[in-house]
């Protein structure tokens, strides 16, 4: 085990960290590009529907509920090559039903098990912003001849911008540090296809009982959410000052 500085020079030329940083940073645009689409997307729609909204929303909520582990589980299951209902319905297609078991598919899998969970997430935040949108401000644009969609570039979006960066920040923050449902559907693999950084450092704490190499890149992926979070809080706080 290497000591002090040693351990840091080790984690730079080490191909398998960078390699898990690499997929760790496809996992994070992926997740969160993704709910912040359709979180948003979602909560626009349900907003605008006036008849059954809260059932509507508390069955959309329902994903967010369930245990991480239990998502990993429930979608190891539904992808079995054997038994799984999607796998199924890939064979009836045509397509290769190994989902899991392939580098190509498995990393889209366990991204689309994350946004099935938390995407009602962001559509909550999103539909908290969009309830204190200033109905006289709407009424205004529409009164100057804006359509629907000019409404909602301009004067919608703009004014949930800030609920939406704090929506933004809250899944930045916890999709850094995921574990959870690659753990119990890939465990990393196939061929280290899904080994985000904290599998790396949980093999490498755990598996090889190097804690001190482990130490150093927990260190870098601290320092990583801090310059997140800074980042972050910045644009909030910028928002906030034009705003005055």
């Amino acid at each position: 085990t290497g000591v002090g500085g040693d351990n840091w020079s080790k984690m730079f030329s080490d191909p398998a960290v960078w390699a898990s940083w690499k997929i760790s940073a496809f996992y994070f645009v992926a997740t969160v590009g993704i709910e912040m689409l359709l979180g948003v997307g979602i909560a626009i729609l349900v907003h605008e529907r006036l008849f059954g909204r809260n059932i509507l929303v508390s069955i959309l909520l329902m994903p967010m509920f369930v245990a991480p582990v239990i998502v990993g589980l429930l979608g190891r299951f539904l992808t079995d090559s054997s038994f799984g209902l999607y796998s199924w319905l890939l064979r009836l297609v045509g397509i290769d039903n190994n989902v899991l078991g392939s580098p190509k598919t498995a990393l889209a899998a366990v991204v689309a098990m994350d946004v099935w969970e938390w995407t009602p997430l962001i559509m909550l935040i999103t539909l908290a912003g969009l309830s204190a949108v200033p109905q006289p401000l709407i009424e205004a644009a529409s009164l100057d001849g804006a359509g629907y969609f000019k409404r909602l570039w301009y004067v919608v979006i703009p004014s949930i911008s800030g609920v939406l960066l704090v929506a933004l920040l809250i899944r930045a923050m916890d999709a850094i540090r995921f574990f959870d449902i690659i753990w119990i559907t890939t465990n990393g693999g196939p061929a280290d296809a899904t080994k985000i950084i904290p599998l790396r450092l949980y093999e490498i704490a755990f598996r090889f009982f190097d804690l001190g190499y482990a130490a150093v890149i927990g260190l870098t992926m601290l320092l990583f959410s801090i310059i997140v979070a800074n980042l972050f809080v910045a644009l909030l706080e910028k928002k906030k000052g034009a705003a005055q």
